[in-house]
Parts: structure tokens; C-alpha cells; sequence
């Protein structure tokens, strides 16, 4: 069973910092969408927000090496982390070392000026962490692992043609984005930022947006793969981008590692069959592969105001985007992410049942009729205790009671969180049944908190499962809302086989 820590993390709002103040004035600027390409997203990622430093430890269980999943961090002097909210989405957070960034204004603005940018095409940053000595970036996280993962260490697939001419689409259209939103350049493009999100679409990762900070030593991680002009004098242009798409290309197109200049040989050799990844069999068109290794040859172009710009990579590309109706995940053959697991096969008890067809009124029946009666052990109370106030949480609770059994909802809201807020005396049966008022009044938020807290108070206890599962559907979290399902089914007949053996 998880701990509850896990399950309850906080991401209260401190007070505005300067910090959040910048942040504020930065989000009313409104960046202009590319004039190719797809709109800006807008609606979906959450809000940009500023971190707790404790809440991110909570998230990442301590920051353990079992939550990295960053490929290349024997390179990289950070790491990148997964993590679960408190609202249980992922999040995936970039921890910098303490040098990394000495100025914490600088981080704050850099951070803020990068989570204005919204799209689809992005992995976007949803928010920071500045405390201390502590430098971290929090953004969406994709659950479908790196360009470079499928590319070069598949084990069930290889990535088929018409996806890898999606991924070079769809990654040209997040750089255009970005240059016009104000940020033009990206650090370290390659396989290893491009990332497929729960429907298997590539997204670009924000993190390369943000300026190099003091331990980013160069503009990229590997040599070979750096522009000419930043090995030539040490600066980066727009253009540099355009350079490194076209490694990313490079790769695409021949599914393995090719220094440029040994690419570019190739190309003028006109070895194209060379450099086509031999794991498509032939199952590829000579035509669309020839404006691939052309477009390649342009990117690598060592003049950089000899290379195309992020419109004409769009203008490129777009016409050889086919199989548009093919959702990307069975392009790359993995499961649809957000897919419910099926309920249990095994019978459902009456309250399973219940909440399997989030049937409230029969909630709320059972719930009435079992009474407090799984709260026997979760208190032990002294004489010394029974004081006045005792009496008066008592009485607390008993008023909702009254109105639970009656149906007034918000009443009972009332009278139960009067109890809960005394402290002295800790109810899990309180807290479901006060779970289930804020379903019926049409608060998901508040009934999925206070089954979480059922759970703290009663670990094992089915009935802090079940309401779970009933809020996180009401949240449209149904793979979630399913998982805890099967838990509470678990736990019942685990309860069951151990009242019988009794």
C-alpha cells in the first residue's frame, strides 16, 4: 500500500513574491501564434505557477533515483524527475544544481518568460521552484518516453515512415511557434528532447528554451552535433536551430547516430539508400525521402544564413504528411495511455457496485446504514479528555449526522467540518461521509481531498478507496478512478477473508 504522503501533497499558494508578481505582468503579454501550423494551446496545461521546494520533494518521493527519467544525464549536470500532484497528475520537474543558477531573479524571470508559451507541440512548463539554494522547472510529463528510446533502443517496433514525417512536422511547427513567440533560440536540440505525450503525439520539451545557465557549458552536449558557428566563435542565432533540426532529421531518416559532416559526404555522394534506416525494409517512398535528404542537406548548410528558416521547414514538410487520420499511438504501436483499465471480472460488493455505476443515493445509503462502525480503534480517547470542547465536537457531528441521514448536504458539510476542524478527535467515517456531500452538492475537488484523508486516517480501508474512485470520475480521471476500484475491491475481500478466518 502507498504511504498517504504520497497522496496528499500540498500545493498550497504562498504568499506573492516578487517573483509571482513578474509573473503575473508576464502572463497578460500575449504572444502572436505562427501564421503556419497549428494554434497555440490554449485551456488544457495548467497554469503557470511558482513551487513549493516541499512540494515537489513530496511529489518526486524525496527526489528518489527510482522517479529520474531523464536518458542523458551522465552528461547533463541535472537531473529530471517524475512526479505526482496532490490532484494526481504528472508532472515531470528539472532539478539544477545549486551553481546552476546564482541569480534567483534571473531564474524567476527566465522561467516565467518561458511558461507564457503555450502549444501543443510543446512539453510545456507548468511552473518553478526558487527557494535557497534550490533551482527547479516543472512541466507536463510525458508519459511515452524520447524520440531517441524509439529510434534507437526499440524493442517491440521501429518507428514507421509516415511517424517519423509526423515527428519532424510537428517539432518544425513547435520552433516556429516559439520563434514567434519570442523565443527563437532552443539549447541542445536533438532525439532526446522530442517526447510523445499520452497519445503518442512528439512534442518538443520547454526545458531547451531556457538560457544556458552557469553549468550549461556549451550549446550542446555533443560536439560533433554543434553548429559551426558556435564552435567558431561561441554564439548561437536562430539559425543554429535550424542546424540542429536538421541532425534530428538526419536521425529520423537513417534511425541511428551520423556525425553531420560525415552526412553531408554522403549526401553529395548521393548514397541516399546509405542513410535510409535499413529496419523500414524499403517500406518508404524514394520521392518523399529525396525532400528529406535535401531538406537535411539545407539545415546542415555551414553558412547559417544559407539554411532555411522554420517556415520553410512547415512549407517542407506539411505536403508529406499523410495518414492524417491514424492517431499516433498506433503509428508507434503502444497503448492508448488514457484508457480505463476494465472494472474487476471478479463480483462487486454492494458498495462496488454502487460506486462502479456512481450511483450517489445508493452511497448514501450504505454509508447511512453502516454507520461508524469502522471507526472502532481509529480513536482512543483518556477520561481526562472529555472535557467541554469534546462534548461539543460530539455534538458537532451529531447534528450532522441528523442531516446526512436527512439529505441536507450542505448542513452536514457544515456541521462535519466543524468536528474535523477541532483536531481532537480523528474520524475516517466522517470524512467519507463528508466525501460524499461534496459529490452531491457538485464539488469533486473537496471529495476527492477528504477520501484521501479517510485513507491517511484508515489505510486499509475499502470505503476511503471507493470514494476515491467516485470523485476521481467525476473528474473525468477514469483510468485513475478505475485503478482505485480494483483497490477497494481488493481490500474488501482481503477484509472479508480475514473476518471469515477469525
Amino acid at each position: 500500500m502507498g504511504c498517504c504522503q504520497s497522496l496528499l501533497l500540498s500545493q498550497s499558494q504562498p504568499e506573492k513574491s516578487p517573483n509571482q508578481h513578474l509573473q503575473q505582468q508576464q502572463q497578460q503579454q500575449q504572444h502572436p501564434p505562427p501564421s503556419v501550423g497549428p494554434e497555440p494551446l490554449t485551456g488544457v496545461a495548467p497554469p503557470f505557477t511558482e513551487f513549493s521546494f516541499s512540494d515537489l520533494k513530496a511529489a518526486t518521493n524525496n527526489f528518489s533515483s527510482e522517479f529520474i527519467v531523464s536518458e542523458s544525464g551522465e552528461k547533463a549536470p541535472n537531473v529530471v524527475y517524475k512526479g505526482r500532484l496532490q490532484n494526481r497528475s504528472w508532472i515531470a520537474v528539472k532539478k539544477f544544481t545549486k551553481i546552476a543558477w546564482p541569480d534567483p531573479k534571473q531564474f524567476a524571470e527566465e522561467a516565467s518568460s518561458v511558461g507564457n508559451l503555450r502549444h501543443r507541440r510543446l512539453a510545456n512548463l507548468i511552473g518553478y521552484c526558487c527557494e535557497g539554494d534550490e533551482r527547479l522547472l516543472v512541466a507536463e510529463y510525458m508519459p511515452n518516453d524520447t524520440l531517441a528510446k524509439h529510434l534507437f533502443h526499440w524493442e517491440n517496433q521501429t518507428i514507421e515512415w509516415a511517424m517519423r514525417l509526423r515527428v519532424a512536422l510537428y517539432i518544425a511547427e513547435a520552433l516556429d511557434y516559439c520563434s514567434s513567440g519570442g523565443h527563437p533560440l532552443y539549447h541542445d536540440l536533438n532525439a532526446y528532447r522530442v517526447l510523445f505525450d499520452e497519445d503518442g503525439d512528439p512534442r518538443l520539451s520547454c526545458f531547451g528554451l531556457m538560457k544556458n545557465s552557469r553549468d550549461g557549458k556549451s550549446y550542446s552536449t555533443n560536439l560533433a552535433y554543434t553548429p559551426p558557428e558556435y564552435l567558431k566563435n561561441g554564439r548561437v542565432t536562430p539559425e543554429s536551430n535550424i542546424y540542429s533540426f536538421g541532425t534530428v532529421i538526419l536521425d529520423l531518416l537513417s534511425g541511428k547516430h551520423i556525425p553531420p559532416s560525415h552526412a553531408l559526404d554522403m549526401i553529395r555522394e548521393k548514397n541516399i539508400n546509405l542513410l535510409t534506416d535499413s529496419h523500414l525494409e524499403g517500406k518508404f517512398s524514394t520521392e518523399e525521402a529525396t525532400v528529406v535528404v535535401n531538406l537535411v542537406s539545407k539545415c546542415l548548410q555551414y553558412e547559417p544564413r544559407d539554411r532555411p528558416n522554420t517556415k520553410d521547414l512547415i512549407a517542407t514538410l506539411a505536403p508529406l504528411h499523410s495518414k492524417t487520420d491514424v492517431p499516433s499511438y498506433l503509428m508507434l504501436g503502444i497503448p492508448k495511455h488514457d484508457e480505463a483499465p476494465s472494472t474487476p471480472q471478479r463480483p462487486l460488493s454492494p458498495m462496488g457496485e454502487a460506486c462502479s455505476r456512481m450511483d450517489l443515493t445508493a452511497i448514501h445509503q450504505i454509508l447511512v446504514a453502516t454507520h461508524y462502525k469502522d471507526d472502532e480503534g481509529t480513536n482512543e480517547l483518556s477520561f481526562q479528555e472529555w472535557t467541554q470542547q469534546m462534548r461539543d465536537m460530539l455534538e458537532a457531528r451529531k447534528r450532522g449526522d441528523f442531516a446526512f441521514r436527512d439529505k441536507d448536504f450542505k448542513t452536514a458539510i457544515d456541521c462535519y467540518s466543524q468536528f474535523i476542524n477541532v483536531g481532537t478527535m480523528v474520524s475516517p467515517t466522517v470524512f467519507a461521509r463528508r466525501s460524499l456531500c461534496y459529490l452531491l452538492c457538485d464539488q469533486p475537488d473537496p471529495a476527492l481531498r477528504d477520501a484521501m484523508q479517510a485513507q491517511c486516517v484508515f489505510p486499509d480501508w475499502p470505503t476511503a478507496f471507493y470514494m476515491q474512485s467516485v470523485a476521481l470520475a467525476k473528474l473525468d480521471m477514469h483510468k485513475d478512478a478505475a485503478d482505485m476500484l480494483n483497490e477497494a475491491t481488493t481490500l474488501e475481500e482481503k477484509k472479508q477473508r480475514g473476518t471469515r478466518g477469525s
